[in-house]
């Protein structure tokens, strides 16, 4: 009636909605209820988290974000107050082959038969590549996932797809945790079947595992990962050069998705919230941040751009007396 008002006189609009005049003059005066209070800022709430989520949370991640701030409301509201600010989550798209199997190649054992659980630390690590698409190329990602916490522990980019781009992931990872025994699951791609990257494995004291050629699923916590890095980020930003590329996946890894982003496997923790709320679990020794030396992301914070290995900054670190 407020939107026809100048249209129409109020007499004529609450005869045709059989309502009384007096009744609507009162509602309009009327304070707003306490329910209407609090959807309202509520509201503000929302618009908050998802902004700081960088649009991507949807309602179940929002709601656990809100329960950590000691807002207990439920679910529904929170996605019914969503869809009345027009705010959602982000979704998923097709994925494209990274890796080739090498047909000379002798691939390991499949080790985790599809079975992506640790009871502890460094007991399972998992990785793969992925492609990052700009106007300059592609550039090229690889990653190292912890899978007891689903953190990120290795990461590596360059432009090509030879070993030395795995070789560069799998030795950040190693020297950030310093594993014993850890299982390393990748697909056949002909970086992870190569001569070097066996006896790299082999350096560390490391069992490589490998699942079946073309499916997906038996590397399915990579493949989940780079999924979500995919909406979350790729699909969502256009990279003019390779340089900008690195620095937005650089923010992503070390600022966002470690530190911050809400995993629904972790009880809605971050990865690392949930490794620092369960320090004693298994028998790895802790991260080297934890003995008094930068983890890597205060190492590659001061490199301008991010460099594309990490790893060698954390070796020129002097160890502890």
């Amino acid at each position: 009636m407020s939107a026809h008002q100048a249209a129409y006189p109020i007499a004529t609009l609450c005869r045709v909605l059989g309502v009384s005049a007096s009744g609507y003059y009162a509602w309009t005066s009327r304070p707003a209820s306490a329910r209407a209070t609090a959807d309202a800022a509520l509201r503000e709430q929302l618009r908050l988290i998802h902004a700081r989520s960088r649009g991507t949370y949807g309602e179940r991640r929002i709601h656990a974000e809100l329960a950590a701030l000691g807002v207990h409301v439920g679910r529904k509201r929170v996605a019914r107050l969503m869809r009345a600010l027009g705010l959602a989550g982000v979704s998923r798209r097709k994925g494209t082959i990274t890796t080739r199997r090498d047909p000379e190649g002798r691939p390991a054992p499949d080790l985790v038969d599809r079975h992506f659980t640790a009871a502890g630390p460094d007991r399972l690590w998992v990785a793969d590549i992925t492609y990052i698409p700009t106007w300059a190329g592609f550039l090229y990602l690889a990653v190292v996932l912890e899978a007891w916490s689903r953190r990120v522990v290795g990461w590596a980019m360059a432009t090509h797809l030879r070993t030395e781009l795995v070789l560069d992931a799998l030795t950040m990872a190693f020297r950030q945790r310093r594993p014993r025994d850890v299982i390393h699951h990748s697909d056949q791609g002909c970086q992870y079947t190569s001569i070097a990257f066996g006896q790299r494995c082999r350096e560390m004291g490391v069992r490589p595992s490998m699942g079946s050629v073309g499916d997906a699923y038996d590397n399915a916590m990579a493949e989940s990962f780079f999924a979500t890095l995919e909406c979350e980020l790729l699909d969502r930003r256009s990279f003019k050069s390779k340089a900008e590329a690195r620095m937005a996946l650089f923010s992503y890894i070390e600022g966002w998705y470690n530190p911050r982003r809400r995993h629904s496997a972790l009880g809605y923790l971050s990865p690392m919230n949930f490794e620092s709320a369960h320090p004693h679990v298994g028998n790895s020794p802790a991260p080297r941040g934890q003995h008094g030396l930068p983890t890597v992301g205060v190492c590659v914070a001061a490199a301008t751009p991010p460099v594309d290995n990490p790893a060698p900054l954390l070796a020129e670190q002097p160890r502890p007396a």
